[in-house]
């Protein structure tokens, strides 16, 4: 049986262990077996290499640089590591080691909660496919990215903030390989609610299960 562990907590407002839970529950009807954490020394206690994926679900907090060389060597032995939100992307801000392995960082929300479009960038790829643009609403997440990522979906900014980023083009979910590890990264899913927004919770599903390791 295919194993995850999920590690939950920091900033509440994102409630992140009660999104953890909704994550559980999409994987265990996928087959997983699922360990949905609500303290970050599950990072070092748990045998990380003995799960299949990962999912880092705790905004801000700290990370140490040997916790991260750990979790490190487990991706980039072939565990998967998917996550969404500030869960990921705003997760351990003073441990650069975490945010090259996600490929990307959070900077700012602006306006805050607003309706956008998430449009499709990748149609052809097997996590979008089916899914055409669609409105959301919520946090509109502004980021530092990888430009090697495979990106698969992005959001268009407009300037009624900051004029000066009116039109930009911001990657919103995307994928790529870690040594024999694979990473996936939602930015959707501010709180457990828009996790009934049926695009936003069939990416996630299928961007964790396309990050699961591949046993032989």
């Amino acid at each position: 049986m295919k194993r995850c562990l999920i590690v939950s907590g920091g900033y509440a407002p994102h409630r992140a262990f009660e999104a953890g839970e909704r994550v559980r529950a999409m994987l265990e009807e996928d087959g997983f077996e699922v360990t949905n954490s609500g303290t970050l020394e599950a990072y070092d206690r748990e045998d990380l290499a003995s799960y299949d994926l990962i999912v880092p679900n705790w905004t801000l907090g700290q990370m140490s640089a040997d916790t991260s060389k750990r979790l490190w060597a487990a991706i980039w032995s072939g565990v998967g590591l998917g996550g969404f939100h500030g869960g990921m992307a705003d997760g351990f801000r003073d441990n650069d080691r975490f945010r090259y392995m996600v490929g990307g960082a959070y900077v700012r929300e602006p306006g805050g909660v607003r309706r956008y479009t998430v449009e499709i960038a990748r149609p052809d790829d097997p996590i979008m496919t089916g899914i055409s643009d669609f409105e959301y609403y919520s946090e509109q997440y502004y980021m530092h990215v990888d430009p090697s990522n495979e990106v698969l979906a992005t959001t268009r900014f407009s300037g009624e903030d900051y004029p000066w980023i009116d039109g930009i083009v911001m990657p919103t979910v995307w994928k790529k390989p870690f040594g024999s590890g694979r990473v996936f990264f939602s930015a959707l899913g501010h709180v457990p609610e828009e996790f009934d927004n049926p695009s936003m919770s069939t990416i996630l599903r299928r961007g964790l299960n396309w990050a699961t390791r591949r046993r032989v």
